[in-house]
């Protein structure tokens, strides 16, 4: 009797001991879960063009902008970090491609030619192209550009806007590899004109009063543009990122941004309207 008792007992307390051992475990397992939701958080690649501002540019050494800011701030609200890196325009579009990079900012305009090989979140600027002119010059719309020389940088929609004036090939079109080197071109007179964003064009005049350049706007012939986030295609990144730009759309934070960089208040009704 004694001797079996005293075996029930070993085996009893044995069993209380693997018990104790097993809730202990659960126990670990559940706060490294709990852990897990404050682990780093995952830091993308972003690429763009720094030598287009004020959205992207280069201030003693670092990459600023009005892109920069609110890229960040769209990725702190879809908890991730970014590490942004100046490519340059044609290389941004073979690393998103490629998925060399996660995405890229660049005040990349949404289009159908684009929408087939990237994905694009939900719009987040709103822009036109306007046309930059010497004081003084017989150019006052779109039309005035013909038999001119006009420069612009090479693929965007400034180019676009320039070819279905001209004509695609036309020699008088001139295409540079940024839209500084296009300004430079036509304040050393070998250009009559510069067709791109009106955001830069309006902030070089501000910025560079003593050259004495003017900016002509013609609404009849420049369409509004939407810029937006490039993804490569099916990127599930997409959906976290469009989210987000909602929430800071929504919560103010977009409007802060932009406020700091342009003086005004944006219209975020007409980019909520574009979705």
């Amino acid at each position: 009797m004694k001797k079996g008792l005293l075996t029930f007992m070993l085996v009893f307390a044995f069993m209380l001991l693997l018990s104790a051992c097993g809730s202990s475990q659960e126990t670990a397992s559940g706060e490294g879960s709990e852990s897990g939701k404050t682990e780093e958080k995952k830091t993308l690649r972003v690429v763009t063009d720094a030598a287009y501002a004020p959205f992207e540019y280069q201030d003693k050494g670092e990459i600023v902008g009005f892109d920069i800011d609110f890229v960040e701030a769209v990725a702190k609200e879809a908890g991730y970090e970014v590490e942004i890196t100046n490519v340059g325009w044609d290389p941004l579009f073979v690393e998103i491609k490629d998925q060399i990079a996660d995405f890229g900012v660049s005040a990349i305009t949404i289009n159908d030619d684009r929408k087939e090989t990237y994905d694009f979140s939900v719009p987040y600027f709103l822009s036109t192209n306007k046309i930059l002119v010497p004081e003084g010059s017989d150019i006052s719309s779109a039309e005035d550009l013909k038999n001119k020389v006009v420069a612009v940088q090479a693929g965007t929609t400034g180019q676009e806007a320039v070819e279905g004036i001209l004509g695609k090939n036309n020699k008088n079109m001139k295409q540079f590899e940024n839209n500084n080197l296009a300004i430079m071109e036509l304040t050393s007179g070998g250009a009559d004109a510069v067709v791109a964003d009106n955001t830069v064009v309006e902030e070089y005049v501000k910025n560079n009063p003593d050259q004495k350049l003017v900016v002509i706007e013609d609404k009849d012939s420049f369409e509004a543009e939407y810029y937006g986030l490039m993804f490569p295609k099916g990127s599930e990144l997409k959906a976290d990122f469009d989210e987000a730009i909602n929430n800071v759309l929504d919560n103010g934070t977009y409007g802060e941004i932009y406020n700091d960089w342009f003086g005004s208040d944006p219209d975020v009704e007409n980019l909520k309207a574009q979705q």
